[in-house]
């Protein structure tokens, strides 16, 4: 087995450390303050309008024109939901991450939305869109809807034991009882519970074998979900990273289990091919991990679930020690 550690992007985690009001050193996230966006100029395929669309990425300011696939500045770690398709030849943007005002800068909103493509006789979609930034990139252009978590690749390589993760947000919800569900070819279709925006860090131990499939232990867990609407900015949320094997922990919940089959996220292995990361057990509570996953998002449930008009807005987001 090897490891699969590498010094790409450790640059951009590892911020200047600073004190907060309650003593904690924090160490920001490379354009964790959400002040600069890449924005994208895209004109979409005349037989929907032909609309030029903007579509935003966090990285150094820039803007890029054409429907060419967006390739990560190696400045910055974030990768977004904002999307180009080719779906049957049709070009369409699917935008759900803007960058918004807040004071003397900007934040992140993230919003979650039904995207519709009708063209008569060729295609006819509605999927819905989260709102989500997370570490890594997408696989562009997006050409189906088919196994959406094999699109992300998710995760940079981290070797520090943060206590927690700090930022700054905000939520809006409409508070409906239940959620839908629409993935394009399909009808549209209720699921039981309320939605709510979360927050999910994993710190892993990844390695790969001679065939490329990686595998991980879980060195360390965070997921907290957003429920309540906050008219206000809750400036500075703490949310504590759990570590080792939380199963007995009084804050465990299946969803923060190991994430396998059908729930693993995916990853870019060494041959450049995308391979599911199978977790196959949880690591001892003081080891070193090689890898940070952390994906923030508007709605929970996986892909294509979700209430429109979802609202997350954050900013200032850091690790603290």
């Amino acid at each position: 087995m090897k490891s699969i550690l590498t010094p790409l992007f450790a640059a951009c985690l590892a911020g200047l450390g600073t004190l907060s009001a309650s003593g904690q050193k924090t160490s920001g996230i490379a354009f964790g303050s959400f002040n600069q966006w890449v924005v994208r100029e895209v004109k979409e395929s005349g037989v929907i309008g032909g609309e030029v669309r903007y579509i935003y990425e966090i990285g150094p300011t820039d803007t890029l024109r054409g429907d060419q696939p967006y390739h990560r500045n190696s400045h910055s770690p974030w990768g977004t939901s904002n999307v180009l398709a080719k779906v049957s030849g049709i070009t369409k943007c699917s935008v759900t991450v803007f960058p918004e005002a807040r004071g003397n800068g900007r934040c992140a909103r993230l919003d979650t939305r039904l995207e519709t493509v009708k063209v008569m006789g060729m295609i006819n979609i509605t999927v819905l869109a989260s709102g989500s930034i997370f570490l890594g990139d997408v696989i562009e252009p997006i050409k189906d809807t088919k196994n959406p978590m094999a699109k992300l690749n998710q995760g940079v390589p981290f070797t520090e034991r943060p206590k927690a993760l700090v930022m700054d947000y905000k939520f809006h919800t409409d508070g409906s009882p239940n959620r839908i569900k629409a993935t394009g070819f399909s009808a549209q279709h209720s699921v039981p519970g309320k939605d709510h925006a979360d927050a999910i860090l994993l710190l892993q131990v990844r390695w790969e074998d001679a065939e490329g499939n990686v595998y991980a232990k879980r060195v360390g867990t965070l997921n907290e979900q957003f429920g309540q609407n906050t008219p206000a900015w809750v400036n500075g949320h703490t949310m504590p990273i759990l570590y080792g094997d939380i199963t007995h922990n009084p804050k465990f919940r299946p969803e923060m289990g190991l994430m396998s089959g059908d729930r693993a996220y995916w990853c870019r292995n060494s041959k450049g091919r995308m391979v599911p990361i199978q977790e196959t057990g949880w690591a001892a509570p003081d080891e070193k991990p090689t890898h940070m996953i952390l994906q923030i998002s508007s709605s929970y449930g996986g892909a294509y679930v979700g209430t429109p008009g979802n609202s997350l807005w954050v900013d200032n987001i850091k690790l603290a020690y």
